[in-house]
């Protein structure tokens, strides 16, 4: 039976009164897990024969983005299609961009065509956070710049939840670019509102003191940092980075802070190995552990489908 559109698909009471997700920081725990708690019935659309709900009949969400995507761009469009509203990419290499027109001009136009939410990727922080600010759209921030991507961090969470069944008290390592990245840094603020020891690991060029501030633990030897971990959170090698000598060769990481069968016993037994993708094989994670019985890789994929559904039902609310 096919929920009707104003009922949520959780029991859980709802205390998410955002109009926009442009981050975690801002969020409390009760809202964190407002959202994990409603993703958990949208999983649950995935097991009917119609994988589909029309609990978004009507609206209409535009997926904007600046930057290429495959994961993210794909999981909102199922999402909100599986929520029965009408999608729109926004194609910016065909778009009036191309001709000189300004951001915000594109969202006006966009929003005068009665869209209801806008998903926004953009290489300059606070794009999302300034078009929520000018427009009446809900915005949500699907990664801007270096600042946050907050739905990674929510299916990141999530799937750490359904995996080992809680958050508090884990120790969760996340190993790699610290410094440049979006995902660690919204990973960050879900799991220490949550009650989770997080261990940030990699090159001091990479993993900053400065984070010790949000409450993380700073490793530059591998074997200290994953001690004892119930999750291993791998990044990306962001290879366009070379350039900035910000550590000496691909090879030389590999060596020192790849994640592979054999170090794995630094870690708990029953650790899990999670990766947001896309995946450098052999550079930070080998191909035997990210094709192996402890990796979660592509039950991220399939948990970011239903998180955003969770967001998106939960923004329409406040709409």
């Amino acid at each position: 039976m096919q929920t009707p559109p104003s009922a949520p698909l959780s029991s859980a009471p709802n205390v998410f009164a955002r109009k926009h997700l442009l981050g975690l920081e801002d969020l409390t725990a009760e809202e964190i897990t407002t959202i994990l708690d409603n993703a958990v019935g949208m999983k649950d659309v995935f097991t009917r024969d119609v994988k589909k709900v029309p609990t978004l009949r009507g609206k209409t969400v535009c997926n904007l983005f600046f930057e290429n995507s495959t994961r993210t761009r794909t999981s909102f469009e199922i999402a909100a299609k599986r929520l029965s509203a009408d999608v729109v990419n926004f194609n910016v290499s065909t778009s009036s961009v191309t001709k000189g027109e300004s951001l915000l001009d594109t969202a006006r136009t966009i929003q005068a065509m009665h869209v209801d939410m806008v998903v926004m990727r953009h290489n300059c922080p606070g794009t999302p956070k300034l078009l929520s600010e000018r427009l009446d759209m809900a915005v949500i921030n699907a990664g801007d710049g270096a600042h946050e991507h907050p739905t990674q961090g929510l299916l990141d969470t999530f799937t750490i939840r359904e995996k080992k069944g809680r958050i508090e008290g884990l120790k969760v390592a996340i190993v790699g670019d610290i410094r440049h990245s979006r995902v660690a840094r919204s990973n960050i603020w879900a799991l220490r509102k949550l009650g989770a020891r997080v261990a940030l690991v990699g090159p001091s060029t990479l993993v900053q003191r400065e984070f010790e501030g949000l409450g993380c633990e700073i490793h530059h030897n591998l074997k200290e940092g994953i001690a004892d971990a119930d999750v291993i959170n791998i990044l990306r090698i962001q290879l366009e980075r070379q350039r900035k000598n910000l550590f000496p060769s691909i090879r030389e990481y590999r060596l020192l802070y790849g994640i592979t069968r054999e170090r794995l016993k630094y870690a708990k037994p029953d650790v899990l190995i999670m990766h947001p993708g896309p995946i450098n094989r052999g550079v930070e994670i080998s191909q035997e552990v990210a094709d192996g019985p402890r990796s979660a890789i592509t039950e991220q994929v399939t948990n970011g489908i239903a998180v955003r559904m969770a967001v998106l039902y939960l923004l329409s609310l406040n709409t």
